[in-house]
C-alpha cells in the first residue's frame, strides 16, 4: 500500500477519517496486511491513529465529531444530549465528553481526539436526527429531540441529566414538537418524567396549552 494510493483514494471520496476495513477494500489487502501498512504510515507521520481501526491523514484538520460515523460498524449513532444542545447553541458550555445516542450498549469510548459517552436508546425511540448542517459529516439530533433525549435519560440518571446549565432557546425551538417527542417515549415511567420536566422548563407554554 503506497502512501499516495491510500491517501489519494480517500481524498477522492472526501473521507477525512477512514477505517482499516475501508483501507483493505481499496488496497485489495487482507485486514492484517492493511493494518501493518497503516501502522507503517503512522510511524512515518503520514497518518494518525485515532483509535484501533480508525485513521486520518496527518495533514488534515480533524474534528472529534468526524469520528462518530466510524465508531460502530454494526450500529448507527447520533450526537445528542448535552453535546447536541451545545452545537445547536442552546447550551454555551463546551462539553468535555461527546454524548451519543445509539441502540448499541452503553459505553465510554476513548480515542486520541476525545472521549465519547454512548447512551443506549430504545430502538422505538431511535429517531429525530439528521445530518449536521455545519462543518463535518455526522448525524445529530434535532434541538427538540436532543432536549427530550436528555429528559428521557434523566428518569434513570438524575445526577447526570436531571439539571442543565443555563439554557438559551432560539425562537425556532418548538415546545409542541418537544412535547410530541416526549409523548413517544416507550417507557411510561420515563415518559411521565420527561413530560413533567419539559413543562417545568416551559411553564408559560404549559399554561397556554392547558387553556
Amino acid at each position: 500500500m503506497r502512501r499516495l494510493s491510500i491517501l489519494s483514494a480517500f481524498k477522492k471520496v472526501g473521507n477525512r477519517v477512514f477505517t482499516t476495513r475501508e483501507a483493505a477494500l481499496i488496497s485489495g489487502k487482507s485486514l492484517s496486511g492493511a493494518t501493518q501498512s497503516l501502522n507503517n504510515l503512522a510511524s512515518e507521520g503520514i497518518i494518525i491513529k485515532i483509535r484501533r481501526g480508525i485513521w486520518a491523514p496527518e495533514s488534515e484538520t480533524i474534528s472529534v465529531y468526524d469520528v462518530v460515523p466510524h465508531l460502530f460498524p454494526k450500529h448507527r449513532a447520533y450526537v445528542s444530549f448535552i453535546s447536541a444542545l451545545h452545537l445547536h447553541g442552546i447550551i454555551e458550555q463546551i462539553p468535555h465528553v461527546i454524548t451519543l445516542a445509539s441502540t448499541a450498549h452503553a459505553a465510554a469510548i476513548r480515542t486520541n481526539l476525545g472521549v465519547f459517552q454512548v447512551h443506549h436508546i430504545s430502538p422505538l425511540f431511535f429517531a429525530g436526527f439528521g445530518w449536521y448542517r455545519g462543518s463535518g459529516s455526522f448525524l445529530i439530533a434535532e434541538p427538540e429531540k436532543a432536549l427530550v433525549d436528555s429528559l428521557y435519560l434523566s428518569a434513570y440518571k438524575r445526577k447526570r441529566f436531571g439539571y442543565f446549565p443555563e439554557l438559551y432557546f432560539p425562537e425556532t425551538f418548538s415546545f409542541k414538537k418537544a412535547k410530541a417527542w416526549a409523548d413517544k417515549i416507550p417507557s411510561q415511567k420515563a415518559r411521565t418524567h420527561a413530560v413533567k420536566r419539559l413543562e417545568e422548563l416551559f411553564p408559560k407554554v404549559r399554561k397556554e396549552n392547558r387553556k
